[in-house]
């Protein structure tokens, strides 16, 4: 999967599916707690939106985006914190008016280059596709709190390919943020999507495997379910310590999320 203008659409139709979730919730409910400690459907909402403007930023004034990145010291952590504070005490319609218009002109301009090209980020540049299944990576993964907030279940889709690979692409973020030494040895991965066809990544002779269905594979590299609620099986040593330390995303991994807390 690495055709640009599929991920664009898939990341269209995943960012509007976090809209829907919002899109008429009464003002009292955007300060509902989700999941992350201390953020509230507020505070997601305008991580996403900060997300997909710097985003958008990157592609169509990369000067400005490094020289943003620079003046913040590569600390993407305090800019967001910063950048919420610029979005939490907006009105609910202001807030929502305010995602809609960022996460269209982010995407807009991600769309709009050259697939060959590269997009300056925070640590190297990336293609305009690697850098729109990271996209589909915030969108699911904030989009998940909001829904476990709202107590709505969100229906998945072969969308998750995306940032299936792109998982498997960082498989080794859980390592470098533990300032952990990766392994070497390649794993095998063997992921369900949810139309039942299966995805496989890697080696096919790797003693290192990972199995499961997308959508709790997904929910397991983004943190927001325990390994232990999900059907994510490893074979090996290596492959069963990665599920315990697996995230799709830079930086500290966070407190994720206790067993059973969210067990169907």
């Amino acid at each position: 999967m690495t055709d640009t203008t599929a991920v664009i659409a898939d990341l269209t139709t995943e960012a509007e599916g976090v809209d829907a979730l919002v899109a008429g919730l009464p003002e009292a409910e955007w300060d509902t707690p989700t999941p992350a400690p201390g953020w509230t459907v507020r505070h997601q909402i305008g991580h996403l939106a900060f997300i997909f403007r710097i985003a958008g930023l990157a592609a169509a004034q990369p000067d400005a985006f490094v020289a943003m990145t620079k003046a913040v010291g590569g600390d993407l952590e305090a800019a967001v914190n910063g950048a919420l504070r610029e979005y939490v005490n907006d009105p609910a319609e202001v807030l929502l008016s305010r995602w809609r218009a960022e996460r269209d002109q982010g995407i807009k301009a991600l769309a709009a280059v050259p697939g060959d090209q590269l997009v300056p980020w925070l640590v190297n540049p990336l293609p305009p596709y690697v850098l729109a299944c990271a996209g589909m990576m915030e969108a699911f993964a904030h989009g998940q709190d909001v829904a476990d907030a709202l107590g709505v279940r969100p229906v998945r889709t072969d969308r998750l390919g995306h940032l299936v690979g792109f998982a498997v692409r960082v498989r080794d973020f859980g390592y470098q943020a533990r300032n952990l030494t990766p392994p070497a040895q390649e794993f095998r991965f063997e992921i369900t999507a949810p139309s039942g066809a299966l995805w496989t990544f890697g080696p096919e002779d790797s003693p290192e495997r990972i199995t499961g269905s997308a959508e709790h594979f997904c929910l397991l590299v983004t943190r927001r379910r325990h390994r232990y609620d999900l059907d994510v099986r490893a074979k090996g040593t290596l492959a069963d310590q990665w599920l315990d330390i697996a995230q799709a995303y830079r930086g500290p991994a966070g407190e994720g999320r206790r067993p059973g807390q969210f067990r169907a």
